[in-house]
């Protein structure tokens, strides 16, 4: 696996790929920090605000490798789902992905969905 972090046109720095994925074809599985669901309204008020995902009931996970660094897109590359077993986060690709390419996920959970965020996304 390719992966490596580099300045996105989307926002700041973003997940890229040096080699092709075809859709079904796992990307990424990220190990992650569970966020007791007390502590999230402390994690909201720091720099992770922003870089975690839903989990369970009322928890947070930060993912650890790449996996808080994907950037949201409407027309998202991947997607992302909670394995069946442990805390760990499986970013999948939903459809082909050239080498050169930024890889992105719909921050809503489902690719399709085209809910509003909680910030201005760029694509």
């Amino acid at each position: 696996m390719s992966l490596y972090v580099a300045p996105s046109p989307l926002h700041g720095f973003g997940v890229f790929t040096d080699e092709p994925f075809s859709s079904g074809d796992p990307i990424e599985e990220c190990p992650v920090l569970v966020i007791p669901s007390p502590q999230r309204e402390l994690i909201d008020r720091t720099v992770f605000s922003g870089y975690y995902y839903e989990w369970g009931q009322g928890e947070g996970a930060l993912a650890l490798g790449f996996g808080s660094l994907y950037n949201h897109s409407y027309k998202p590359t991947a997607r992302y789902d909670q394995a069946g077993q442990g805390p760990v986060l499986i970013i999948s690709a939903i459809r082909r992905i050239s080498p050169g390419s930024e890889i992105t996920i719909n921050y809503n959970g489902n690719p399709r969905s085209r809910k509003r965020l909680w910030f201005d996304p760029a694509g």
